[in-house]
């Protein structure tokens, strides 16, 4: 019984150092210090520390009269200023700023192809999520994107995200981009 035990534990620990090993390899692999749930997490720092984190990571922040200002900016119409959401699906489907491409950085593999050209010929690129420094998908969809060839110089971080759109009393559009289901404000 004794030998059984030993080798449930070796074959466990190898199983376990193979794992840590595969995880610090990938290019996708998680961060092991990094805190996930926002447990103990410190108050919301001072309003330029955001910007200084993005620009440390080459990414700009955009202020939400900028992105007002774009969202108006009749290149918007013609794909030259693109908005990318960075949110998953359901909460794409529930809201979102009208004429957002969705681009969910877990599952690349079902947006890159229709938004990756768009973004090459885009002017300017603001990715957002829910906004705030807890919400790491747009910056991890930027760093994406930026990863695959799209200058650094359009992309833009909205730090407000969809929850000062909203605050904002801005138009939200249900559903697919472009349904024109707009919900009341």
């Amino acid at each position: 019984m004794r030998i059984v035990l030993v080798e449930a534990l070796l074959v466990a620990l190898a199983g376990a150092v193979l794992a840590f090993a595969a995880n610090a390899l990938s290019p996708k692999g998680l961060r092991l210090t990094n805190n996930y749930f926002g447990t103990n997490a410190p108050p919301t720092s001072a309003p330029g520390s955001l910007a200084a984190l993005l620009q440390a990571k080459g990414l700009q922040l955009a202020t939400s009269n900028q992105v007002q200002e774009l969202f108006h900016d009749p290149r918007y119409e013609q794909n030259l200023i693109l908005f990318i959401d960075a949110r998953d699906s359901d909460h794409y489907q529930a809201g979102h700023i009208p004429g957002a491409y969705q681009f969910d950085y877990y599952h690349p593999e079902n947006y890159a192809a229709t938004v990756v050209p768009l973004c090459q010929s885009a002017q300017q690129i603001i990715v957002y999520c829910h906004g705030g420094e807890k919400c790491e998908d747009s910056t991890l969809t930027a760093t994406w994107l930026r990863d695959t060839g799209i200058p650094s110089e359009k992309l833009f971080i909205y730090g407000g995200g969809i929850t000062e759109w909203e605050l904002n009393k801005l138009p939200i559009e249900i559903g697919e981009r472009k349904s024109g289901n707009l919900r009341p404000l």
